[in-house]
């Protein structure tokens, strides 16, 4: 099974993600962890060149296909040199980020008439034509862009300049956080509100109800 934790730049991804094997081990389910982009990865190359501003000061300067491309062959290397063993084997995989990021990233860089489009070449590329295994479940964690942008602020309090061309632009996450309901409501993903009342909800809030949304879903396979 490939569970994906999905959501905007500072919406607590990298907080839950190291969180759900430990619990799900202390119930006597084991896994694999994985996620992407693989930084530690040659394959990486062209995203880090991309998120520096190298190809262009924003987001807009590379259209959607290009740099869905870049994010799809780095998650081609990562299956095929390590993590397609175990998920052929039939292990649980749960991975921070997966294809789902290009649906939320770069479907916004396209008008809303050609989103559905975008969803049917991004499917038929990853999963048919480079054969990446399709998600069991994707878990969107929603976090309101005003939100996670204090959140990254205090992530990047004495560095600044160390944020990449999608976070240091609130207009373009909040164009994502469209195109990721969007998407979340016609592709069936199980979207778990992380702020109530314009407040975060806490870590263990969240990390139950993730745990919860999981054990249900592996109860039904």
């Amino acid at each position: 099974m490939l569970i994906v934790i999905e959501g905007l730049d500072g919406s607590g991804k990298s907080t839950q993600v190291p969180l759900i094997l430990p619990e799900l081990r202390r119930r006597g389910i084991d896994g694999m962890k994985i996620s992407f982009p693989d930084y530690d990865s040659e394959s990486s190359a062209l995203i880090k060149m991309y998120l520096s501003g190298a190809l262009g000061a924003d987001a807009a300067a590379v259209n959607a296909y290009a740099a869905s491309s870049f994010y799809a062959v780095d998650r081609y290397a990562s299956f095929h040199t390590k993590w397609k063993r175990e998920y052929e084997k039939g292990a649980l995989i749960i991975t921070e980020r997966y294809t789902s990021s290009n649906l939320i990233y770069q479907m916004c860089k396209l008008p809303k008439e050609q989103w559905d489009e975008y969803i049917a070449w991004e499917n038929d590329f990853e999963h048919n034509k480079l054969e990446l295994p399709e998600p069991d479940l994707v878990i969107y964690l929603s976090m309101p862009p005003d939100i996670s942008q204090s959140l990254l602020t205090r992530r990047y309090e004495k560095n600044e300049g160390a944020r990449d061309i999608h976070e240091s632009d609130l207009e373009f996450l909040k164009d994502c956080s469209k195109t990721a309901a969007y998407t979340a409501g016609k592709l069936g993903w199980h979207v778990i509100e992380c702020a109530k009342a314009g407040k975060a909800r806490s870590i263990e809030e969240i990390h139950k109800e993730i745990i919860e949304t999981i054990l249900m879903k592996l109860e039904r396979r």
